[in-house]
C-alpha cells in the first residue's frame, strides 16, 4: 500500500467535525464512521492504478493455479469444478490482503502527525475504527466485483442469483471489516512499517493455508481441522461457497463473522490510542 492511500487527508477529518457532534452516541458513530468510509472512498477513486493491480494477484490463483489443479482433479469438490469451488477463496485471500495491510495507515499517520489530530476531532474512537475497516470494505468490494465480472465471462459455473451475489458481497464486507480491525490492533503495538509487514505476512499466511478456501476441511489432518474450525477466514469461505454454489449455512457464517467483526473492532478501539505512544 502506498503512503499516500493510507492516509487519511486533514481537511477530510476537518469535514468530519461538525458531523460527529451531530445527534446522540449512536448517530455520532454512525456519522463519524460514515464520514471517515467517504474520506477512503475518496482517497481510493484517486488511486485506482493501486485497485488494479492488487486485482491481478486472484486472477493469478484462480486461472493459473486453479487451472492447474482442475486438470489434476485430486481435490474432491463434490463434483463441483475446481475453479468455481476455488472462485470464493480467492475472493476471500484478496480481500484480506487488502485489509491486513490497512493498518500501515496507522504507522503512517503517527509518522505524519495525522493521527494525532484526528483523535483530537470529536470523532468517536470507535468510529474511526469502523470508518477505516469500512474503508477497506469498501476497497475489497470493488476488487471482488471485478473478479465476479471475470468469472462471469470467463463461463466460470458459479449459480448466479441477485441474493447470492448481494449475500456474497455482503459478508465480505463483514469479514474484510473484521480483518482491517485485526490490522489496526496489529498496527497500534508495531512502530515500524517494515516491522508491521513482515508481521502482516505471518498472520495472513497461516490464515490463509489453515481455512478452506484451497481445499475442503474434509481432507485435512485432525490439527489443522481444529486450527480451521477457529479461523474466521474459514467462515467466511464457507459462506461466500454457499451464497454462490449453493449448499451450506451461509446466514450462520455471517452471523459468526459478525461476531468477529464486533469483537475485534472493540479491541481495536481500545487500543487505537496506543499507536501514539
Amino acid at each position: 500500500m502506498s503512503a499516500p492511500s493510507a492516509a487519511s487527508p486533514a481537511a477530510s477529518a476537518e469535514r468530519a467535525r461538525p458531523v460527529a457532534l451531530a445527534g446522540g452516541p449512536l448517530r455520532r458513530l454512525a456519522d463519524g464512521t460514515f464520514a471517515m468510509a467517504l474520506t477512503e472512498w475518496r482517497k481510493l477513486r484517486h488511486n485506482q492504478l493501486d485497485l488494479l493491480t492488487r486485482s491481478v494477484q486472484p486472477l493469478l490463483w484462480l486461472f493459473v493455479f486453479g487451472g492447474a489443479m482442475s486438470r489434476l482433479r485430486s481435490i474432491p469438490t463434490g463434483g463441483i469444478d475446481y475453479q468455481a469451488y476455488l472462485a470464493p477463496g480467492v475472493m476471500a485471500q484478496a480481500a484480506m490482503f487488502v485489509a491486513i495491510f490497512f493498518g500501515l495507515a496507522v504507522i503512517w499517520e503517527r509518522d505524519v502527525g495525522q493521527l494525532q489530530r484526528l483523535l483530537a476531532t470529536p470523532l468517536p474512537r470507535s468510529a474511526i475504527v469502523l470508518g477505516k475497516s469500512a474503508g477497506a470494505a469498501t476497497r475489497a468490494l470493488v476488487q471482488a466485483t471485478l473478479l465476479l465480472v471475470v468469472v462471469a465471462i470467463a463461463g466460470i459455473g458459479l449459480r448466479w442469483s441477485v441474493h447470492g451475489v448481494i449475500g456474497a458481497l455482503v459478508l465480505l464486507a463483514i469479514g474484510t471489516a473484521a480483518f482491517a480491525c485485526l490490522s489496526m490492533l496489529i498496527a497500534s503495538m508495531v512502530k515500524e512499517r517494515e516491522r508491521f509487514m513482515g508481521i502482516g505476512q505471518l498472520v495472513m499466511m497461516p490464515l490463509f493455508f489453515a481455512s478452506s478456501a484451497l481445499y475442503p476441511l474434509a481432507i485435512m489432518p485432525g490439527w489443522l481441522k481444529v486450527v480451521a474450525h477457529v479461523n474466521p477466514l474459514t467462515y467466511e469461505v464457507e459462506g461466500l461457497r454457499g451464497f454462490l454454489l449453493g449448499g451450506g449455512h451461509p446466514y450462520l457464517d455471517i452471523l459468526v463473522c459478525l461476531g468477529w467483526l464486533i469483537v475485534l473492532a472493540t479491541a481495536a478501539t481500545g487500543a487505537y490510542p496506543r499507536a501514539l505512544l
